[in-house]
This record gives C-alpha cells, sequence and structure tokens, in this order.
C-alpha cells in the first residue's frame, strides 16, 4: 500500500501543473519512504529522511518557486480554470 501511493505521488508530481501541489506530492513520497525506512527497523534513517526529504527539501523547493515567481503563475492559472 506504501509502495503504490508513493508510486502515484511519483507519477502526480511529473503530471501536476501546479507547481506548488507537485512539491507537495513529492513530500509525500518522501514520508513514504520514511514509513519504509521505520518498517525496516531504521528509526534514525526514517526519522532523518522525514526531516531533510519532505520538511527540509520541500520548504527550499517552494522557497525557489517562489524566489522565481512561479508562484504567481499557479495562483493566475487556478483562477483561469474556474472560470
Amino acid at each position: 500500500l506504501i509502495v503504490l501511493v508513493m508510486l502515484a505521488s511519483a507519477v502526480a508530481v511529473l503530471l501536476m501543473k501546479s507547481h506548488i501541489a507537485a512539491v507537495a506530492a513529492a513530500s509525500i513520497v518522501s514520508l513514504g519512504v520514511s514509513v519504509i525506512f521505520v518498517l525496516l527497523h531504521a528509526p534514525d534513517v526514517a526519522m532523518t529522511e522525514a526531516t531533510v526529504g519532505a520538511g527540509l527539501s520541500s520548504l527550499i523547493l517552494a522557497l525557489g518557486i517562489k524566489k522565481l515567481g512561479l508562484w504567481k503563475q499557479d495562483v493566475s492559472n487556478s483562477g483561469d480554470e474556474s472560470s
């Protein structure tokens, strides 16, 4: 089940038009890897993966998207689709 969620999230990253949603989906993949590490009895590696993979990487990607101005494109695109 965890692997299926990770695969679905990885495919979603490639298919999403919104950059922020893609960052969130990538973060779900990293959290899935963390859960797998817990199941393999490696809690220290799981905590590191969750912190760096899901937390810090997502924050850096989101800040990069904002700095490049792609955040504004996501907001304007989502507003056009609902009209």
